[in-house]
């Protein structure tokens, strides 16, 4: 079965301007505590968005781009809207050759 990825994106500086990084480490603290397996990485430049079924969103995105990529669908509708302005969609695993690829960020 393959796995189902979620991905909000949006510029890399729009990332660097807003709360995500607080966000991101306050759910890794929490996982932590409760012995829980992350679920979310924070991917600048993410290699996934070459692919062609990305193609519209790779026009209408500033570059550089970065994006938090989850196993977690709610999770990324969650951040949608406390975001706003950033793009959000999906893939299976099996369609892209690595699709964590990029500069991870680490929180």
């Amino acid at each position: 079965m393959a796995n189902t990825y979620y991905f909000l994106a949006a510029s890399a500086a729009f990332f660097k301007e807003h709360i995500v990084s607080e966000i991101l480490e306050e759910r890794t603290s929490n996982y932590k505590h409760k012995n829980k397996e992350i679920d979310f990485w924070h991917i600048e430049e993410p290699r996934f968005l070459e692919s062609s079924q990305f193609n519209d969103l790779r026009r209408r995105c500033p570059q550089p781009t970065a994006a938090i990529v989850s196993t977690d669908g709610q999770f990324i509708l969650w951040l949608k809207h406390r975001l706003q302005y950033v793009a959000t969609g999906q893939f299976d695993a099996s369609e892209v050759a690595d699709p964590l690829a990029g500069a991870a960020v680490i929180y």
